[in-house]
């Protein structure tokens, strides 16, 4: 699986479309300024809900409430950081594929978005109540915080090629794991 999704990124690179993005004056740069503003976006209304959690802040208004009134700009924020996202990968398809830090960025965004499912079920479900703040509400928002600026950090670290597959000494875990055959 590892060697075909290589393959398809390979030619992805080899589009035109992929070529010009990455090649691009103007284009790359403001893709990558959208895709960080949409992450401020996303997050620092993320954060306000897990901050509210925690009991940090907003603690005179409901749970419930906070999340009424944030979720649409969570919600474009999010969308808006997706789609840049995919484009700065369309872009610099195959060094993104076999970042380490690339990969451990997409197994934290699925640690963040189980996560999410998991709040939103359990708080649609005492919809009808304030909803408090429990142990599990707390550590879904422990677990947001943790994992998102993960995700945070994981990508920022992805513009750096410590690791990149043309590197000669590379650990070897660190080789199989970001899918360097031609190195191995």
């Amino acid at each position: 699986m590892n060697k075909w999704l290589l393959e398809l990124c390979q030619r992805v690179a080899e589009t035109k479309g992929s070529i010009a993005l990455h090649e691009s004056l103007y284009i790359y740069p403001l893709v990558e300024t959208a895709h960080v503003l949409s992450i401020c976006l996303f997050l620092g209304t993320l954060f306000i809900v897990d901050f509210r959690l925690l009991g940090w802040s907003f603690n005179t208004v409901s749970i419930t409430e906070v999340c009424k009134r944030i979720l649409p700009y969570s919600i474009f924020g999010f969308i808006l950081m997706i789609i840049t996202g995919a484009l700065l990968f369309y872009a610099i398809p195959v060094r993104t594929y076999q970042s380490i830090f690339f990969r451990v960025k997409i197994i934290l965004l699925i640690i963040a978005a189980i996560n999410a499912f998991l709040f939103h079920r359990n708080l649609r479900k005492t919809e009808n109540r304030d909803y408090q703040a429990t142990r599990f509400s707390k550590s879904a928002a422990i677990t947001s915080l943790i994992s998102w600026s993960g995700v945070i950090i994981m990508g920022r670290m992805i513009a750096y090629n410590w690791f990149d597959c043309d590197k000669s000494n590379i650990p070897s875990i660190i080789v199989w794991f970001s899918g360097c055959y031609d190195t191995l």
